[in-house]
């Protein structure tokens, strides 16, 4: 595809979204990623949080958490370049030990970051023989700690097929707040300070969960969904459910990011709102031109952020960043990995 074809491939998709400057400007970029992407044999995985152009130009393979923990497991390519952040790229590193596995940069996630190997190994200290449900949202050696991971489209799935009368939930607050309202469990919070034993009994409590949050997330309010329902009072509101439980009580529908692009497509209100990371809505609204997307989000995850088209490019160029995870970590978080995919 030439530079001229690949810029009105752009523009039909993303004319409204997207600045005309900068859809000519990236058209070459993504002409020039894809060309390399092809010369050394590499799938680029794209995060629905991606950047619009770079979603839709150069990956080959998008979704959340989970479809692209699956497709990385069956992918035959010598190559995976992951265009996300972190935690992401060793979710593919520990499904595909033998292949090459590439971030664009080494970006965070304050998610990830709320939680240690150490502070789990204190949790299972001071609850023992307690399952722990781990969010893939979490680096390769707390995953490592744990019985099972889980998405937030399968969080509740996973819950349940434990048949366990408490669970460890970590470390996302408010997904496990939700899950626990929906599963009908009693959820506590230990101190962060401290995962010391303390002189509490199990008896009421059905879920332990964490302090860790979003930061994107946990900035939508109440108030905000109030004040777009009092300017548009027929929107439909979407809430991830990475949100408040107070949020996703006063939204329409809460689901995980690929729940809520099928919400979409299956439904036809007059018009939509997403509470979840910004670039998403706008990926949305390119895919489904006959939806009337509100555009009122102002919250960019500033490490979704940090990947765009240039160092995508570079990653290729230079095969970096490359990520690596020790064998012992690697193997028993895949198990954790794993016992999640057949969960489905």
């Amino acid at each position: 595809m030439t530079n001229e074809e690949m810029y009105q491939n752009l523009k039909e998709k993303l004319a409204d979204i997207v600045p005309d400057v900068e859809l000519r400007y990236k058209a070459e970029l993504a002409v020039q990623i894809n060309a390399l992407k092809k010369e050394k044999n590499a799938v680029i995985l794209g995060h629905n949080y991606m950047d619009p152009v770079l979603f839709h130009a150069v990956t080959d393979i998008k979704g959340d958490s989970l479809e692209l923990s699956r497709k990385a497991a069956e992918t035959d390519k010598s190559i995976i370049l992951f265009c996300g952040v972190k935690f992401m790229a060793e979710t593919a590193k520990i499904l595909n030990p033998t292949k090459t596995v590439l971030i664009p940069s080494l970006a965070g996630c304050s998610l990830a970051a709320s939680i240690t190997a150490s502070d789990v190994r204190g949790l299972k200290q001071r609850y023992p023989g307690v399952p722990v449900v781990t969010y893939i949202n979490t680096y390769a050696d707390v995953k490592a700690e744990t019985d099972i991971c889980c998405t937030s489209g399968n969080a509740v799935a996973v819950v349940e097929s434990l048949h366990s009368d408490t669970i460890i939930f970590l470390p996302d607050e408010y997904l496990a707040s939700n899950v626990a309202k929906e599963t009908g469990k009693h959820i506590i919070f230990p101190s962060l300070n401290s995962v010391q034993p303390t002189n509490e009994s199990l008896l009421d409590v059905q879920m332990v969960g964490w302090r860790g949050r979003c930061e994107v997330h946990e900035k939508y309010t109440v108030q905000d969904i109030a004040n777009v329902r009092e300017q548009y009072p027929d929107v439909l509101i979407m809430a991830h459910p990475e949100c408040s439980p107070e949020v996703v009580a006063a939204s329409d529908f809460s689901g995980s990011t690929s729940a809520m692009i099928k919400y979409i497509q299956h439904t036809s209100a007059p018009r939509y709102l997403l509470l979840t990371e910004c670039s998403m809505g706008d990926n949305v609204a390119a895919e489904n031109p006959e939806k009337n997307m509100l555009r009122l989000c102002s919250v960019r995850c500033p490490h979704m952020n940090q990947i765009s088209m240039e160092n995508t490019l570079e990653a290729l160029q230079k095969n970096q960043y490359v990520i690596e995870i020790p064998e012992d970590i690697r193997l028993r978080a895949y198990q954790a990995v794993e016992r999640m995919l057949h969960i489905g």
